[in-house]
């Protein structure tokens, strides 16, 4: 397994973490459970981002601009779904 593999799984791990924290927290009955899942939230969320930043800096995660008009072109499209 190479770095770029072992990056794509922690950022996958943390993606699915941040999914349980905040089910945990909308559910959670307690006030305490409540804040301490809310701050476990943030600090994945912040894990995450440091992850996901040393792969765009890699080139590992590709970030595609996307042409207005291809926005607008869905946007339309979705629309005319739902009419």
């Amino acid at each position: 397994m190479n770095d770029k593999q072992i990056m794509e799984n922690i950022l996958l791990l943390l993606k699915g973490t941040c999914e349980v924290y905040v089910h945990g927290s909308q559910e959670a009955s307690n006030k305490k459970v409540h804040e301490i899942l809310k701050e476990s939230l943030t600090e994945i969320l912040k894990m995450q981002y440091e992850v996901y930043t040393k792969m765009t800096e890699c080139g590992w995660y590709q970030i595609n601009n996307i042409k207005s008009s291809e926005i607008k072109k869905t946007l339309s499209q979705l629309q005319n779904k739902g009419a």
